[in-house]
Order: C-alpha cells, then sequence, then structure tokens
C-alpha cells in the first residue's frame, strides 16, 4: 500500500480513536458522578440503630435513605403457581401467543407474539434485618410496583406447542395464519430474598417504620441485592469506561507517534 493512502488511514484510524476516546471519558466522568450521588444517600440496615435514628430525626421522617434487608410476608405469602414450595410476596404472569403469519412478499412464514395477557398479585411486606430471628424491628414496604428496578426473579418459564387437528390446519392454509406455541413466564419478588429501597421513611405512631415513594420527586426504587454489592457494580462500570478511555486515547497516540516516527525516518534517508 503506498504512503499517499498509508498516511490518511492513518490519520482517520487516530481520530476515530481520538473521538471514541472523548465519549468513553465522558461516559466515565458521567458514571463517576453517579456513583458520588450514590455513595451521598444515607444507607442502613433495618435495626435498632435504624430506628433511633428515625425517631430522634425531624418529623420522624427521612426524605431519602437507602434501607436493606430480607424480604418477610406480613402474613400468607403468595405460593408459585407452578414451582413447588417456591413463595413470594409480588407475583408477575405473562402469557404470550406466538403465531407465524404468510409475508407474500417474502414468501415466507413470519413469526410473531401476539395477546399479551399479564396477571400481577401482591401481598403486604417487609424488610428485615438479615440473621434475625426476633423481628422486632422491620421496615414495611410501601406501593412496591410504584418502584422502579428489575427485583422480580424469573422462576418459571416454559413454551408450550400449539395443538391443531386437521380442520385447523385448512383454516390455517386459507387465512395464512396459524398458531405456533404459548409461552408462559412467572416472576416472584422471592420471601428471603435480598432486597435495598432507595426512598423516603417515616415512622408512624405505632413505631412503625414505613419505605414509601419519596414526596420531592426523587426515584423510588427496589433492587435485588445488598447496598454494597449495588455501589460495586456502578464502580465496575465507571471503571470498564475509564479503561476504554486509556485504551483508546493510547492507541490513537501510538498511531500519531508510529507517523511521525516514520516520516522522521524518511526525511533522513532523503
Amino acid at each position: 500500500m503506498s504512503d499517499n493512502l498509508v498516511h490518511p488511514l492513518t490519520v482517520i484510524c487516530a481520530g476515530s480513536c481520538f473521538a471514541f476516546s472523548g465519549l468513553f471519558y465522558k461516559l466515565y466522568s458521567d458514571k463517576r458522578q453517579e456513583v458520588r450521588k450514590l455513595k451521598e444517600i444515607p444507607n442502613f440496615q433495618v435495626d435498632h440503630h435504624l430506628l433511633r435514628i428515625l425517631n430522634a430525626s425531624s418529623n420522624k421522617r427521612l426524605h431519602y435513605v437507602a434501607v436493606e434487608g430480607l424480604v418477610q410476608a406480613n402474613g400468607e405469602p403468595i405460593s408459585s403457581q407452578y414451582v413447588p414450595r417456591c413463595h413470594g410476596v409480588i407475583q408477575k404472569i405473562t402469557v404470550h401467543e406466538h403465531w407465524k403469519y404468510w409475508n407474500s412478499a417474502l414468501k415466507t412464514w413470519v413469526s410473531k407474539k401476539v395477546n399479551k395477557q399479564q396477571t400481577t398479585n401482591t401481598v403486604p411486606f417487609s424488610l428485615i434485618q438479615p440473621g434475625s430471628y426476633i423481628n422486632d424491628v422491620s421496615v414495611r414496604v410501601d406501593s412496591p410496583l410504584e418502584a422502579r428496578g428489575d427485583y422480580l426473579e424469573q422462576v418459571h418459564k416454559r413454551l408450550r406447542q400449539a395443538k391443531e387437528g386437521l380442520m385447523d390446519a385448512v383454516v390455517r392454509e386459507l387465512s395464512g395464519e396459524r398458531p405456533v406455541a404459548l409461552e408462559e413466564k412467572e416472576e416472584l419478588l422471592r420471601v428471603g430474598s435480598s432486597i435495598t429501597g432507595f426512598g423516603e421513611l417515616v415512622l408512624e405512631q405505632d413505631k412503625i417504620m414505613r419505605l414509601q415513594p419519596p414526596k420531592d420527586g426523587r426515584s423510588y426504587i427496589l433492587i435485588p441485592s445488598d447496598y454494597k454489592s449495588f455501589i460495586q457494580r456502578h464502580e465496575n462500570s465507571a471503571n470498564m469506561w475509564k479503561g476504554l478511555t486509556a485504551l483508546f486515547g493510547i492507541t490513537g497516540f501510538a498511531l500519531i507517534g508510529g507517523l511521525i516516527h516514520g516520516a522522521i525516518n524518511k526525511d533522513k534517508k532523503t
């Protein structure tokens, strides 16, 4: 390849590396700022220390905190519809129909999900301290369906093939559509799972602590892990963007350095 072509390609590659490095640095900077803000949120375990702090606070209220504990149903939990001895406090069952439609333009059958049906059941629940045998301190979780976060665990998924007779096959060919399968999925917030909730914490007159959606507009969040693991995941994400920033930056400088070095050697030979 001639020098007339190599030099522009090298410059383009180096410029692309610097552009990606700048983009990754922006993502790194945003993530670091997010981690800093998360670390500023007061974090508590469900114990007597939290109860004392809340009791001493203004209006018996902490406007935005992170509270971590284990899920416990306030009464009878929900039993899984498909998994024996599996219990939870939030249950979501989703059913999808899989159909195929004849595409006359492509001359082929095209798959599509239709008729989504979703059922959600909840029972009141609280967070308790891990390892606690006497649950005299707990935090009730209000309005969990309003919370953001992927805190449900998939406990069942099954794809059942559709059954059709001779008449169904005839109708299918005439209409250009046919059922293929029925997909069932069940998700639970399981009893005993570790949860961290971000929201407003209030103390009621009967000494019951309650986590609820914040009144100041901040996000109400439930995450399926402890607070330390949650922060660690965000820090790992920040470090990934930091590493990519350095990698593409060094690569860009190496390309430019190689180009300059080659030009100097060429001048010396001439």
